[in-house]
């Protein structure tokens, strides 16, 4: 095996490997710190050793371990020297039995705690991208829309918080998961959205890992959560855009907006799979389970893929969905993306009066200058779109998002 190929192993292995590392380190040390520190160092002597000695047949397996005795030798190196004796004795006894509980999976675990009700939700979220969807800082602050030392900075604080109050790693019982469940599903789809369409610009524009983790804990959870109209919402809205993913990154590299995607390629399975879980909730919304955030999204993105052609996608009902979304989550994100169904029903001059009122709140967020540039095109307004396309271009991370900006922005002349 040669040094790229070691390399190549040695990110899949971080890729899959991660969050299990620090799960299993977590729940034996009790201390997010070192959990995430050994397995760093973990990864770091895998990438000076494995090119040489080559990679293990069990690569997690080698992780583990290695992470582990990183993790012994800095609990003995700063420990005091007559507490040396009685660390080594309790390290070496090896991980007390687990209390029985609900959850069966590492990963999903680690989720729960990190989504523990005594810490702030933003500051859930983001710890649990960084310990279980293994997202690097920069890629976590560009999803919240900060600076990367704010966010470093409430990393830190959320670790230390969770020491110093002695927030336990339990394995949560049944009775908890309800508390539990809004954080773990607002985590989820982060996590998602970051493989959907990664901010990134030196890892691939699609990031399959993150999007399989995520429908995959998501599926987890749903098996704990039966009856929860959220968990199903959120699994249906990650199948149906699942589905659509060979067809929506061309063979340039260019992002493929959904109206010219083959749908033809789309993935049948996921679709008929995600349509189903739609028709369950809405099934429920009439009998009077007022339906969430989640199931609303799905729904709306049920729309959009039950058709054959976009061009016969009913724009009205999109809109109704999004309306009632808005009564929900006013945020402006939610807004621009009612702007765009808008533009389709009412025309994009009316669309543009409404996304030129956010633009206070998301004049740095790539999607609004985007939409402003691609509405602005439409209405003739080439000079104007051509700045909005720069702006867009100059915010944009994921490589072929930015392949199809700077297409449209040319066809300007």
């Amino acid at each position: 095996m040669n040094a790229i190929d070691v390399r190549e192993a040695i990110t899949r292995a971080h890729r899959e490997e991660w969050a299990r590392v620090v799960a299993a380190l977590t729940r034996r040390f009790g201390d997010l710190d070192i959990a995430e520190e050994a397995a760093a160092e973990a990864f770091a002597t895998a990438v000076e050793r494995w090119p040489t000695d080559g990679v293990p047949p069990n690569p997690g397996a080698w992780l583990t371990t290695t992470a582990s005795r990183k993790a012994i030798d800095r609990i003995r190196r700063e420990n005091k020297r007559d507490e040396k004796q009685r660390e080594a004795h309790i390290l070496s006894a090896g991980n007390p039995p687990e209390p029985p509980g609900a959850i069966d999976d590492e990963r999903l675990r680690l989720l729960f705690t990190c989504c523990h009700p005594a810490l702030a939700m933003e500051i859930r979220v983001a710890l649990t991208l960084r310990m279980v969807g293994g997202l690097t800082v920069p890629e976590i602050a560009r999803a919240f829309l900060v600076q990367e030392s704010t966010m470093e900075r409430r990393i830190t604080r959320a670790k230390a918080k969770i020491k110093a109050a002695r927030i336990p790693y339990r394995v949560p019982s049944a009775e908890d998961l309800p508390a539990r469940v809004f954080g773990v599903l607002a985590v989820l789809f982060l996590v998602f959205n970051e493989g959907y369409l990664a901010t990134g610009s030196d890892t691939d524009p699609i990031r399959q890992d993150l999007t399989a983790e995520a429908i995959r804990l998501t599926r987890l959870l749903r098996a704990l959560m039966p009856q929860d109209g959220e968990v199903a919402g959120l699994l249906a809205l990650m199948l149906l855009i699942e589905a659509r993913r060979t067809a929506r990154v061309s063979a340039d590299g260019e992002l493929v907006t959904l109206d010219e995607q083959d749908r033809a390629a789309w993935d049948a399975t996921l679709l008929a799979e995600g349509h189903q879980l739609v028709r369950e909730r809405l099934a429920a919304a009439a009998a009077g389970v007022a339906p969430g955030r989640y199931q609303i999204l799905a729904a709306i993105n049920a729309v959009h893929t039950c058709v054959r052609d976009a061009r016969d996608t009913d724009w009205a009902q999109v809109v109704t969905l999004y309306d009632q979304l808005v009564r929900l989550d006013p945020s402006p994100i939610i807004a621009l993306n009612r702007a765009i169904a808008v533009a389709e029903l009412d025309g994009p001059q009316v669309a543009l009066a409404a996304v030129e009122r956010l633009e206070d709140k998301l004049a740095g967020y790539h999607p609004y200058q985007a939409t402003r540039a691609e509405l602005l095109r439409r209405l003739g307004h080439s000079q104007q779109a051509r700045a909005a396309y720069d702006k867009a271009i100059g915010l944009a991370g994921n490589t072929a998002e930015i392949a199809h900006l700077r297409r449209r922005r040319d066809q300007l002349g």
